[in-house]
């Protein structure tokens, strides 16, 4: 990365207003000052505001890891290791932030479902309640089967309860097992298809952060379709995850 590049993002404000640095006073720096080199306190940014990005889905990677150890080592603790403890705080807290934030981003599903948090919609939440829910209750964990899965899922199940069977009896069947682990790749492959479905809704989730301005139910309209996705990307990897544990069981 360039040091345009991370100037520009050093020197973005990230909280509205301008300010000074603490340490030599010239113009304040979002992570670190241009000038001295002194790690600012941090302010309320979510990640992409920390990478200087808008909240578009579509991202350079290769970019933004350039500028993740570029700003690494600009916040690295270390660097604030004879620093006052004000400042080794700061470092620690810029650097954590920095690590989370890389994190996330580079990430298509954390990315994704971490903007559907800015917008309100936690997906984790959800499935945490209906966890505590079905813990409270003593009922099974409810999963709603994608209607495009049910044949499958069906014919799945019932090929995990005769494997259970078999295994209970201290039997071995090599052709069921087979034909599982067939239906788990199968299951893998349209993981990976859904995957792609997402990041068309990013192409159209991004067009909307253009001008003109667009309607809350444009967006409302999107966010329902991520959603979607993810909840059924989310039931795939548990099915995979229960086929894995059944075989290795």
């Amino acid at each position: 990365m360039t040091n345009s590049t991370l100037n520009a993002i050093a020197a973005s404000p990230l909280s509205g207003e301008t300010s000074s640095c603490w340490s030599c006073g010239d113009m304040r720096a979002a992570h670190f000052c241009e000038s001295c080199g002194k790690v600012q306190p941090a302010v309320p940014a979510d990640y992409f505001r920390f990478f200087g990005l808008s909240r578009k889905l579509n991202i350079d990677i290769p970019g933004l890891e350039k500028d993740f150890y570029a700003l690494s080592r600009k916040l690295h603790p270390d660097l604030s290791a004879r620093a006052s403890s004000q400042e080794q705080q700061w470092s620690l807290e810029q650097s954590s932030l920095l690590n989370d934030a890389y994190r996330t981003l580079k990430d298509p599903v954390k990315r994704t479902q971490y903007l559907l948090k800015l917008e309100g919609v936690e997906l984790e939440e959800q499935s945490k309640s209906a966890t505590e829910q079905a813990r409270a209750t003593g009922e099974a964990k409810k999963q709603i089967v994608p209607p495009d899965l049910l044949e499958e899922v069906f014919e799945l199940n019932m090929q995990l309860e005769e494997w259970s069977m078999h295994k209970k009896m201290g039997e071995d069947d090599p052709s069921l097992k087979q034909e599982i682990e067939k239906q788990k790749a199968a299951l893998e492959v349209k993981n990976e298809s859904l995957l792609q479905e997402l990041k068309t809704h990013w192409n159209e989730w991004d067009a909307l952060l253009d001008p003109p301005e667009t309607t809350p139910v444009q967006r409302s309209a999107i966010i329902g379709q991520m959603v979607e996705v993810l909840n059924r990307r989310n039931y795939i990897r548990n099915l995979v995850r229960d086929v894995d544990a059944a075989i290795e069981a």
